[in-house]
């Protein structure tokens, strides 16, 4: 276990606030950043230590407000702060030192993002007089980040670190979320200063939009009374700003149809009955026809990437475009919008509310009922589905069905990148805004373990499940040795298909079955032998690891996993090669050529 765990609430109440603390007291540099980081209410961080940031660790030693979680890798510090956020909404905060430690940063860095994760990473830098100089280990961090954070801070100065912190949090945290990083000299941590935390903050130029023009949502509330095929397109946006509540009674109060992103699964319930499901490229065919035939999309904290809308110039030919972003840049980025709103979601959302509700007093109201029939159709006749095997091996999909059924919508799903991740949206009930954690748009392989670890530190009562494939898990597995020894007992399926699988997907689609460089040989199927045995590495990092390989094995092995609470658990699902995730879109083409399994296309002609 941890030597500084996290204390209790009676401890907490029994220690004196930071506003009674002297806050004007001569201390180093290093000292000012814990007390800054304490300031700011951060209880957790994730990180590694090496010589420049060395300073910074030596009165955390001391802090009883700051757990330090030694992670094995500098990634698995970056995604874990990034599972923690999605499971408190704070900023998540890794640590690392100068050079390859910061370095080895970036990959998170740029994962949060794409993803609007609110993170904040702290580096230590070589001397100021050595900056520039080449030094040993020195790395140009902020130079090197500057594209991938939302902002950074290059700080030289002892007395500048806690107004740096408190920007940092600031920023990372409100507008639109995102990682900021902080790189502090080493001569900056070493230097005596007197502490003083900043009465307010001055960030000329910065100024998040959170109120929508009222205007605006009135023009977007009239659209929606007037189409005949309006769709409320939802994004990870609604999750960011906490709306999934206003998104409902929005839904419920005009009757028309959601489609929830793979950054947005949860926000709003699949089983409610106005869901009709994920858009993009692995979506469901009744989503994706929704946006397809639309003639209104109200697009809400989404940013009409390419996965979602297929060939651009083809995407919903004769929709007119509502597009809400607290982000001005996203607005017409990719798509024109007829109706721009600047805006936090929720404020937009409850907006919206009012708004309708408004036009619905004076008689204007949509009638969707045609809307609905070409909808249902869809569902009806293109339901989410697959293949059974019948050779005794484990289908994929079964085995993650499974896995939701048994555990539960209540469980925190955190999906690595590939056909795992796709089935895991797919195949799983995401009933709760926050139960479903991925990379979607970096697309990180490696991402599910260290974030589902941190997913499963900031919130130790709730099940969490790390749903991994066999390439994504040896990339991040050492963090299972930071799971075992802080004594995380999170749980991992690992979908064993003994490949790269969605990349051997595209080359049994794409390059004619020439499997150039897939096979991972972790599974029979292709090999005489494991290499690695996921049961055995699982047992050797000190956690529990069980095998599934027969159908009549899953559930009693979910159940087995389910029971152990005190330490934690490897599955390894040793699942059919060949499977693949069906519907898709190919690359480059139009939504409307849309395969619900191969070459087997919807027929559009007929719900008209």
């Amino acid at each position: 276990m941890s030597r500084n765990p996290p204390r209790s609430r009676a401890s907490e109440r029994s220690e004196p606030s930071l506003k009674d603390l002297e806050m004007t007291e001569q201390m180093t540099g290093a000292q000012s950043l814990i007390r800054s980081l304490e300031h700011v209410g951060v209880d957790t961080v994730f990180g590694i230590p090496g010589g420049a940031i060395l300073p910074a660790y030596d009165p955390l030693y001391d802090s009883s407000a700051v757990r330090h979680v030694l992670m094995r890798h500098e990634q698995g510090a970056g995604h874990a702060a990034e599972g923690y956020a999605y499971a408190t909404g704070k900023p998540g905060v890794c640590m690392a030192t100068s050079g390859p430690g910061a370095t080895n940063l970036v990959t998170p860095l740029a994962d949060a993002h794409m993803d609007s994760v609110p993170m904040v990473a702290i580096t230590g830098q070589v001397a100021s007089p050595a900056i520039g100089t080449d030094a040993f280990q020195e790395a140009d961090i902020c130079g090197i980040t500057m594209p991938i954070t939302k902002h950074n801070f290059l700080v030289r100065k002892a007395e500048d670190i806690p107004r740096t912190i408190a920007e940092a949090f600031h920023i990372a945290s409100s507008g639109r979320p995102g990682p900021v990083l902080v790189d502090i000299s080493k001569d900056a941590l070493q230097a005596t200063t007197e502490f003083s935390w900043p009465e307010r903050l001055e960030l000329p130029g910065y100024r998040p939009v959170n109120k929508p023009h009222g205007k605006q949502v009135r023009e977007a509330a009239r659209m929606i009374a007037e189409a005949e095929r309006p769709v409320l397109y939802a994004g990870g946006g609604v999750l960011r700003a906490g709306a999934s509540a206003e998104l409902r009674v929005l839904a419920e109060l005009t009757g028309v149809p959601v489609v929830t992103t793979l950054m947005a699964r949860g926000v709003f319930p699949d089983e409610h009955p106005q869901h009709v499901g994920m858009p993009g490229m692995h979506g469901d065919v009744s989503a994706v026809g929704a946006l397809q035939k639309a003639d209104l999309i109200v697009a809400l904290g989404a940013r009409f990437d390419d996965r979602v809308t297929g060939r651009l110039d083809s995407f919903a030919p004769d929709a007119r475009i509502v597009h809400a972003d607290i982000d001005p840049a996203e607005i017409s980025k990719n798509r024109h919008a007829d109706v721009p709103i600047v805006g936090d979601c929720r404020e937009v959302l409850a907006d919206l509310v009012v708004a309708v509700r408004a036009d619905q007093d004076k008689g204007r109201e949509g009638d969707y009922t045609a809307w609905w029939n070409q909808l249902g159709y869809l569902r009806e006749t293109y339901p989410k589905d697959y293949d059974r095997t019948d050779d005794g091996t484990l289908s994929p999909q079964h085995v993650i069905e499974r896995l939701g059924r048994l555990v539960g919508p209540e469980a925190t799903y955190v999906a690595g990148v590939g056909q795992h991740q796709m089935w895991a949206a797919q195949f799983i009930g995401h009933q709760r805004p926050g139960s479903f954690v991925n990379s979607g748009g970096l697309g990180t392989m490696g991402f599910s373990v260290p974030a589902a670890l941190g997913a499963k530190l900031a919130d130790p009562e709730r099940v969490v499940w790390a749903v991994d494939g066999d390439g994504c898990f040896q990339m991040t597995n050492q963090e299972l040795a930071t799971a075992a020894v802080e004594g995380i007992p999170l749980k991992v399926a690992v979908v064993n298909n003994g490949n790269l699988g969605m990349v051997r997907q595209w080359q049994t689609l794409f390059y004619e079955g020439r499997y150039s460089n897939t096979d991972l040989q972790t599974s029979p199927l292709d090999a005489k032998v494991r290499i690695p045995d996921f049961v055995r590495l699982a047992e050797a990092y000190g956690c529990v690891g069980l095998r599934c390989e027969t159908p009549e094995e899953i559930d009693a092995t979910i159940e087995k996993a389910m029971s152990i609470n005190d330490v934690p658990v490897v599955v390894d699902f040793t699942v059919n090669h060949d499977a693949m995730v069906w519907p898709m879109v190919g690359p480059g083409v139009s939504n409307d050529e849309i395969q619900y399994a191969r070459d087997m296309a919807p027929d559009w002609e007929h719900e008209d």
